[in-house]
């Protein structure tokens, strides 16, 4: 037996791969890429992105203004923040109040059917205040409570709230009122809602012959329309109007 050449032959086999850097050193750089700062920073994004969904969810939710019904106060694309803890704790809507509310069984007799994903999708971009509200969600004033008995317009073309005329400066200019005239109790439990620019408006007055008359549950209510958050130059918080304050409570006391 030739020794030599199975010397040889042995020199030529690869020797064993002992510097890491075969496969199991490769599994190891990729688990290592794989847990580093890239899926921190993904782990991250889900965490703030569920945060903001709760957030959004039970205490403060953005909100896309879509159209101009109520200018000037909101103009399109303002983007507000919505104050759900507004009527959380026994506070209710009061006159004046701007409120976002889910119009289904008062504004709109029957929600639409949508894709459930396509509509799921939709809501968490809009609970971010990325993307428009639902159809069925509206921004209104509040005009009226339960128990009010709301008019328009008397001889001098205002109107009337418990017999007493209401001077409303966040009109836009130029609009009167209501160029439709109506005489309403408003049920108990309910509100009277309307737009700031009233011939743009789609709000109680559209809906009288309806089930419910025009007015919106306090249970549909989402949250009331606390500060305008962005554009900047827009930046301001949205207090109740002092329109109301001579108003008397229904019945004639004073509240």
């Amino acid at each position: 037996m030739d020794t030599e050449a199975q010397h040889m032959e042995r020199g030529l086999s690869p020797e064993p791969d002992t510097s890491g850097e075969g496969k199991g050193s490769r599994s190891m750089r990729f688990a290592a890429f794989a847990g580093g700062p890239w899926r921190r920073a993904g782990l991250l994004a889900v965490v703030c992105a569920v945060f903001l969904l709760l957030l959004s969810h039970y205490v403060m939710q953005p909100f896309l203004i879509p159209s101009g019904s109520m200018e000037p106060t909101l103009r399109v694309g303002d983007r507000l923040l919505v104050n759900k803890l507004a009527y959380r704790f026994g506070s209710v809507p009061r006159r004046g109040d701007v409120i976002v509310f889910d119009g289904t069984g008062s504004f709109v007799q029957q929600a639409p059917s949508r894709n459930p994903v396509t509509h799921a999708l939709r809501g968490a971009a809009a609970a971010l205040g990325l993307a428009e509200p639902a159809d069925t969600d509206y921004i209104k004033r509040v005009v009226g409570v339960g128990g009010d008995h709301v008019v328009c317009c008397d001889k001098r073309g205002r109107l009337e709230v418990n017999g007493r005329p209401v001077r409303e400066e966040y009109l836009y200019p130029g609009n009167p009122p209501s160029e439709v005239p109506f005489d309403i109790v408003v049920p108990d439990g309910t509100l009277w809602v309307m737009g700031d620019h009233r011939s743009r408006s789609s709000d109680s007055r559209d809906h009288l012959g309806e089930p419910g008359g025009g007015t919106v549950p306090l249970d549909r209510v989402i949250g009331r329309a606390g500060w305008i958050a962005w554009p900047f130059a827009h930046w301001s918080s949205l207090p109740p109007a002092g329109a109301f304050a001579q108003v008397p409570a229904a019945g004639g006391s004073h509240g």
